[in-house]
């Protein structure tokens, strides 16, 4: 029970601090999730369907960037990542 509750507490701690550290660059988040997608299309040349969604979600992240939406553009990069990752059963990039 002990570890389980200082286990949330540390999942919710490092959760609050992730934000806290992206409040004050947000955009810098944005084009650094971009980038990660970007690097990670290199390793999806095999599956063509997600080298798809990587490009359909970099240009739709790059057009709410543009539009001034950084968190809009932030959930898309994030989610794409969290998909990609999944695909590959990778934990980098």
């Amino acid at each position: 029970m002990k570890r389980s509750v200082l286990l949330g507490l540390f999942v919710t701690a490092s959760m609050m601090a992730s934000t806290s550290f992206a409040d004050g660059k947000p955009a810098d988040l944005c084009d650094a999730n971009i980038q990660t997608i970007n690097n990670a299309k290199g390793q999806l040349a095999a599956k063509p369907e997600l080298n798809q969604r990587a490009e359909t979600s970099v240009s739709k992240a790059q057009a709410l960037k543009a539009q001034g939406k950084i968190d809009d553009c932030i959930a898309e990069t994030s989610q794409t990542i969290v998909e990609l990752r999944k695909a590959t059963g990778g934990s980098n990039n």
